[in-house]
């Protein structure tokens, strides 16, 4: 989601985070679906109808479909595009990663999840920015733990990008996720530890890295959705959803 907000965190009890489970089990199998689809001479606008077919199925509402105006089930973003891409004809090639990310709605609760997956044979570096931008994403949920800060969560993801020689886009961050798509709080991928509120069992957070090989400023296409990165180099994005407990963060979009 794109950076500003309010900052009204809600608590969600045991119950509602099984629910919110349910709903990124969902995310998680259509996914999984989706990765394996992902091959040279498939295009995006395919992977679309398979994800269609996939929700038609389980009887759940695509999240992203309608919303603002997007008009599609998932979000396709090749190559230099970092998020939000649209599917399209565009037909993938060896060479190419493309990042699919996917909401979904059920019985009331809010999924989201998203996956970076090479077509074919990618380089050294490539997979590198791939695997740096996944590791990230683990490194900030390790630190979503009670008693943390939220910028904690950033600080560890940007470390850990830039040691390695990529950058982190600032212009979108992570989320709260409950009974609405996004909710507070902002969940960014850079930061300064033990800054923002103080992370409390119940908060149920979709925290997703976007990671430049190049620079981190990005443009947005002339579709209003499309960002891509402004050098034109690659970028990498991963998402998980996850809840806050007592012990260790639940990944509760994990299969």
């Amino acid at each position: 989601m794109p950076l500003g907000g309010n900052e009204i965190v809600i608590l969600r009890s045991s119950d509602e985070i099984e629910r919110l489970r349910a709903s990124n089990i969902i995310v998680a199998e259509i996914l999984n679906e989706l990765k394996g689809n992902v091959k040279t001479g498939v295009s995006t606008i395919d992977l679309e109808r398979i994800c269609e077919e996939e929700v038609r199925k389980r009887k759940v509402i695509p999240a992203f479909k309608g919303y603002r105006g997007y008009p599609y089930c998932i979000c396709t973003s090749v190559n230099e595009q970092v998020v939000h891409g649209m599917p399209s004809k565009r037909v993938l090639k060896g060479g190419d990663i493309v990042s699919i990310d996917l909401g979904i709605l059920h019985n009331g609760y809010y999924g989201d999840s998203a996956v970076t997956v090479p077509v074919g044979r990618v380089s050294e570096e490539v997979n590198r920015l791939i695997d740096v931008a996944e590791k990230a994403l683990y490194l900030g949920i390790n630190e979503a733990r009670v008693g943390s800060r939220l910028s904690d969560i950033g600080a560890a993801i940007q470390g850990y990008v830039e040691a390695n020689g990529f950058s982190v886009v600032r212009d979108f961050v992570g989320h709260g996720i409950g009974q609405s798509l996004h909710e507070a709080p902002q969940v960014p991928n850079f930061g300064v530890r033990g800054k923002g509120v103080r992370l409390k069992a119940g908060m149920v957070l979709a925290i997703e890295p976007m990671i430049n090989m190049g620079r981190c400023e990005v443009v947005i296409l002339g579709d209003g959705w499309t960002a891509v990165t402004k050098d034109g180099s690659l970028s990498a994005h991963f998402e998980h959803s996850i809840a806050i407990t007592n012990n260790e963060p639940y990944i509760l979009s994990r299969l």
